[in-house]
């Protein structure tokens, strides 16, 4: 009988680039298809149609908390419930894995969880503790904020922060993954340890 296949669902190609890079890091790289469902207004609807796919065996799911978890996580468990599983009031804070007896599904949502944020507040978790150079790009960020000279949104603040953190590295603006394997970030954080479990247990154990 031919393998069922195993599916990451992931908002952008930058979630894809990191997830894949994380995975290879760990030399778990190739245990599932990472899919760039180009924004969540794409992925959300897809969840069902993935998880009643008579060829799927696994279906992961990583999004971004954005501005509002509580809401992020309730457009999640809404869409499982209705396809038969027995989901939690509240989203655990190592990530969620359950099966409904056809097929296995497991959330995460970025950074950790357990705040608002999304993958550049993942990111900012594996900037290696006294790194110096982050007070100077929260010093020149809140500058620029003060004289009303930030061309980004609110919500897209560390997005800033995390690429100006990565012009001042040896590679000025190295992407986020290649970042990872240049050890410009470090994977040795909670954070990121708890995300490979997840990863893991979903897709390997």
């Amino acid at each position: 009988m031919e393998e069922k296949k195993k599916l990451l669902l992931v908002e952008g190609k930058n979630d894809k680039f990191v997830l894949t890079k994380l995975l290879e890091k760990f030399k778990i790289g190739g245990v599932c298809e990472i899919i760039d469902t180009d924004g969540i207004s794409n992925l959300l609807p897809s969840i069902p149609v993935h998880i009643k796919a008579s060829d799927v065996g696994i279906v992961g799911i990583i999004i971004d908390a954005d501005t509002n978890l509580n809401n992020r996580w309730t457009s999640i468990k809404d869409r499982l419930l209705k396809q038969e599983f027995q989901v939690p009031k509240d989203l655990p804070k190592d990530g969620l894995i359950l099966s409904n007896g056809n097929i296995k599904v497991g959330v995460w949502i970025m950074p950790n969880n357990n705040i608002n944020g999304m993958l550049e507040d993942f990111i900012a978790f594996l900037i290696p503790q006294n790194d110096e150079l982050l007070p100077i790009v929260d010093s020149t960020l809140a500058d620029i904020e003060s004289k009303q000279l930030n061309k980004y949104a609110p919500i897209h603040k560390s997005k800033a922060r995390i690429h100006s953190w990565l012009a001042y590295q040896e590679e000025p603006g190295a992407s986020i993954g290649v970042s990872i394997t240049r050890k410009y970030l470090t994977t040795d954080n909670e954070n990121c340890e708890q995300l490979i479990a997840w990863l893991t247990k979903l897709f390997v154990e």
